[in-house]
């Protein structure tokens, strides 16, 4: 594809979309929340930047490797083909070194500036994201059950670099983060299964036309997330207004996924879209607020 010169402005912007921000954005908050609970609140101001720095930085470079990696199949999808390097505006080697820069020096921030356990867990959580969930998208439906895995990992990153350890506690919120990727994944493979069609991606949705196994990966993961949510408080990390808070958020969390088994239609699918976005902010809200008050 012949590339145009293109402006400052456009350029900035489209290595910022290689950094994949919403997702970076989700890695951090989840990161935080595990500092914040593991080391019982912020200590030292400049450790918890050092170590939001560095996981900022490994999943930016991670995001940016996938585009790469992804680039031919991207050009297939309608939702992808603007996307910087199938658009043109970025070459496909300047987004290789872009990201593999990314990963690197974030992992020495982490390495430096938190410890060697959370570095590992950054190197961990990009192998396993580039190099086996990227590639089992192509053969396998289980790919988001495999990818939840990383996607699973940053609190326990934050949790490590507080403490220098991880515990049942950080495994716990490993737990919730991993459950709650089902139904939010798998609401948009639904709502996306053209464009995974035409790019060869075996997403649980594109696989099938009832959604027979998709509702009862989504109601079935939905539901397990109730008590999973609410183990903090039987550990003595959270309170009771977690606990209600925890379920209330559960039921709806459920409730929002029970329409497919009804009209399995992409309108369901948006509403369970929203609702498993809206989940985490609001857990994250009600953690800080029992934790505080």
């Amino acid at each position: 594809m012949k590339r145009h010169p293109q402006p400052a402005k456009t350029k900035f912007k489209a290595y910022v979309e290689l950094t994949k921000p919403k997702i970076t954005l989700m890695i951090l908050i989840s990161t935080a929340l595990g500092y914040y609970i593991g080391g019982a609140g912020i200590v030292q101001a400049y450790h918890f930047i050092l170590t939001l720095l560095g996981a900022a930085m490994v999943s930016g470079g991670a995001g940016t490797l996938n585009h790469y990696i992804e680039r031919d199949f991207d050009i297939l999808m309608e939702r992808t083909r603007s996307r910087p390097i199938p658009a043109g505006i970025i070459g496909a080697n300047t987004a290789l070194t872009f990201g593999l820069i990314q990963v690197l020096c974030g992992l020495i921030i982490l390495l430096l500036g938190a410890n060697l356990l959370t570095a590992f867990l950054a190197f961990l959580t990009t192998f396993l994201y580039i190099f086996v969930y990227t590639p089992l998208k192509r053969i396998t439906w289980l790919n988001t059950t495999i990818g939840a895995v990383p996607g699973a990992l940053p609190p326990l990153g934050g949790w490590a670099a507080a403490t220098g350890h991880v515990n049942l506690d950080a495994w716990i919120l490993f737990a919730i983060l991993f459950l709650w990727q089902h139904p939010h994944f798998y609401a948009i493979a639904l709502m996306c299964k053209d464009d995974y069609s035409k790019a060869g991606f075996k997403m649980l949705p594109v696989m099938e036309n009832d959604g027979r196994r998709t509702n009862r990966q989504i109601i079935w993961h939905a539901f397990l997330l109730i008590p999973i949510s609410v183990l903090p408080v039987f550990t003595g990390v959270l309170g009771s207004l977690y606990l209600w808070g925890a379920v209330l958020f559960g039921i709806t969390y459920l409730m929002a996924s029970l329409p497919l088994i009804k009209n399995y239609s992409i309108n369901n699918a948006k509403l369970l879209l929203k609702v498993s976005v809206m989940y985490l902010p609001c857990l994250l809200v009600l953690i800080l607020v029992d934790l505080n008050y």
